[in-house]
């Protein structure tokens, strides 16, 4: 795996758009971890994460809340939305990103897994589990209106919002 993806900069935020940040460059330590913290701070059953260095990190619109999730990590979150945003070693030289709330998420590979013991056991089968379609095929009478309807900030850096 070539690590081109590390130093391509990026944008992303939260849901509502209230928080903003741009990484000038990424760490080589994308990665999902199971451990029971990231999956209550995310709830959901993992947390996909990248490093983002202080100096390379800056929030261009509005400042996330934190919730200290140990005497050791905070958790970085919108206060308005509630998307979390990211994981901090207290001390440390990095924060660990959300994947997701990067505007493209699926240019950041996942190279590594943490925290196994976590590890739902349905996890281990998504790869055989049937793929029954896409939001617009399962959902057809909804996604006009949902698209209309959207609050969404888009995945793009925006003058304002909303």
């Amino acid at each position: 795996m070539t690590e081109a993806y590390r130093y391509l900069a990026r944008s992303g935020g939260c849901q509502c758009g209230a928080i903003r940040f741009h990484a000038a460059e990424l760490r080589d330590n994308p990665h999902v971890c199971y451990c029971r913290m990231c999956q209550k701070a995310m709830g959901n059953l993992f947390a996909a994460l990248v490093g983002v260095r202080h100096h390379h990190l800056t929030w261009t619109r509005g400042e996330p809340a934190e919730f200290m999730s140990s005497d050791l990590a905070a958790r970085g979150y919108c206060r308005d939305c509630g998307t979390p945003l990211y994981y901090r070693a207290i001390g440390g030289e990095h924060l660990s990103m959300s994947v997701g709330a990067f505007d493209d998420p699926h240019t950041i590979p996942i190279l590594y897994q943490f925290g196994i013991e976590g590890r739902h056991p349905s996890l281990l089968h998504l790869p055989a589990i049937e793929e029954v379609g896409t939001t617009e095929t399962n959902m057809v009478d909804e996604v006009g209106f949902i698209r209309e309807t959207n609050h969404q900030h888009p995945d793009h850096d925006t003058e304002r919002w909303p």
